[in-house]
């Protein structure tokens, strides 16, 4: 196919995008699932016709916005969905011929630390757009108590501190969220694609997921930013939290070489998946483990002998 059909399909996929996404600002009957969806077209387009396809889904998601609400509504979604989405498939279907002739993909592991970046990035643009940390964290609090006088019919006793407590947190919990939403549909288009064997590349390896090294030093700084107190302190909040999505897929890349000791490695990995979604803290203590995977290797200490833990 050429450009001019590649440029369609990302422009069809692209109206889809932004259709779902007017769903969600109309108040549509079971809009807040396109929420989370709303990515997955460009993630199809893409993965399925190359960066070019992502970058005109975008576009004509982008101006699908623009015509049916306002140039806020359609910055928005150019900011959170249609320019991540382009950059991360632009990163994943690079690739590099191996001496022996086959194809390297980009690796997990960058396309996690780029999409990390972009998250920390939007982190900082927030604080920068509103005034800094104390100005940001002010604006949070007075619409957090609002929100609980709302809820709770002015009855709420320490409705300040709650809100006050919810407002230090907020913008590294709206990244990580973001971050996941993000995974979550890169890998369905991924799947989706592969299963009808439309995909341009491989589908990367989750044991094969391996951060760099400024990942870690990144929580390091943020770690001594909380504990300098003060603005700093909510700025080193939100980044740890932003940076925790990182660490939980290193931590689960970690687990999976792990269940591969096993005699039923997929019944292991059912069990975890399901206590982890029921109470979510498994996923907390993955995330420490994915830390200490950066520093002292723990996927291939655990790696059955023999194993191949690159992909």
């Amino acid at each position: 196919m050429g450009r001019l059909s590649t440029t369609a399909a990302g422009a069809a996929f692209g109206a889809v995008a932004g259709l779902m996404y007017v769903g969600v600002m109309l108040g549509t009957p079971g809009a807040l699932i396109l929420v989370y969806l709303t990515q997955l077209p460009l993630f199809l387009a893409g993965l399925w016709r190359g960066a070019g396809a992502a970058v005109a889904a975008g576009i004509t998601g982008t101006l699908v916005l623009a015509g049916a609400s306002d140039l806020v509504g359609a910055g928005i979604f150019a900011v959170l969905n249609a320019a991540p989405v382009a950059l991360l498939v632009r990163q994943a279907l690079l690739a590099r011929r191996r001496d022996d002739g086959t194809l390297a993909w980009y690796p997990p592991g960058l396309l996690t630390a780029w999409l990390t970046g972009y998250a920390l990035v939007g982190i900082g643009g927030a604080v920068l757009l509103m005034g800094g940390p104390e100005s940001l964290q002010s604006s949070l609090r007075d619409v957090l108590a609002q929100v609980l006088d709302r809820m709770y019919e002015r009855r709420l006793p320490n409705r300040d501190e709650v809100a006050a407590t919810l407002a230090s947190i907020i913008p590294g919990i709206v990244a990580a969220s973001w971050m996941v939403t993000v995974v979550v549909n890169a890998a369905l288009a991924q799947g989706v694609l592969a299963r009808f064997g439309a995909n341009w590349r491989p589908s990367p390896s989750l044991i094969a997921l391996d951060l760099p090294i400024w990942l870690a030093i990144a929580l390091g700084i943020a770690a001594a930013a909380v504990a300098l107190g003060g603005a700093a302190r909510f700025i080193g909040i939100n980044v740890i939290i932003a940076l925790s999505v990182a660490f939980c897929l290193a931590g689960l890349a970690v687990l999976h070489v792990a269940a591969r000791r096993l005699s039923h490695p997929m019944m292991a990995l059912v069990f975890f998946y399901t206590t982890a979604a029921l109470f979510g803290w498994p996923f907390l203590v993955v995330a420490v483990l994915g830390l200490l995977e950066s520093w002292l290797g723990l996927r291939r200490r655990l790696a059955p002998q023999g194993g191949n833990i690159d992909g």
